[in-house]
């Protein structure tokens, strides 16, 4: 499994493209701006992209979905309690920030414990919500994707409409500190961190 990583849009998003080195196929995660600049990575490595997921449906990680998957046809999926901020620029937030935009609706709905495979890579979808109420993150070798869920030393937001301290708290110990220390977690925004890491330095989950 190879990862390549982007800062996105406005808000630098981290976008990740991740590739099974056998059969060059990839996946897309959360494609929240420069499509150009995500195409060219695409067709530098000569990917084909099988799918875009979206860790939750805010505008700053949804924005290039209809670019890339117009350049690329691949399928978005996104978690079923976040599929209306696809289609709706006031839930997914963009009506606020000065760019108002709506993309295409999924192709299909996830679900805690769905698996999502990518050449020989198969991801586990997590439902963590607080963030957003349809919040995920993906893990497959020893790797989680955790959009905004987990940040290193920090969470995500939960002052959004349809976000919650309380459930954000209790999707990171539910979910994600019961994996194990040596787990590399890759946000939506900031630096990568460990599940090692955050277990013992992070301030919002001692």
């Amino acid at each position: 499994m190879k990862i390549i990583q982007l800062g996105v849009g406005q808000l630098g998003t981290n976008c990740y493209i991740v590739y099974c080195e056998q059969t060059l196929q990839a996946g897309v995660i959360d494609p929240g701006g420069s499509a150009e600049a995500i195409l060219a990575e695409i067709n530098r490595a000569r990917l084909t992209v099988d799918y875009i997921i979206n860790t939750h449906g805010h505008a700053d990680h949804i924005a290039a979905n209809d670019a890339i998957q117009q350049a690329t046809g691949a399928k978005v999926l996104i978690h079923h309690e976040d599929a209306d901020m696809l289609t709706n620029p006031q839930l997914n937030l963009s009506i606020y920030i000065g760019g108002s935009f709506s993309c295409r609706p999924a192709d299909r709905l996830l679900k805690a414990g769905d698996t999502i495979s990518i050449g020989n890579i198969e991801f586990k979808t997590l439902h963590t919500p607080g963030h957003t109420p349809g919040g995920i993150c993906l893990l497959t070798d020893k790797v989680l994707l955790a959009g905004d869920t987990l940040f290193a030393e920090s969470i995500g937001r939960s002052d959004f409409p349809g976000g919650s301290h309380s459930q954000l708290i209790n999707s990171i110990k539910s979910q994600l500190m019961n994996l194990a220390d040596t787990v590399r977690v890759l946000p939506g925004h900031g630096p990568e961190t460990s599940i090692g890491w955050e277990r013992s330095h992070n301030p919002f989950i001692q």
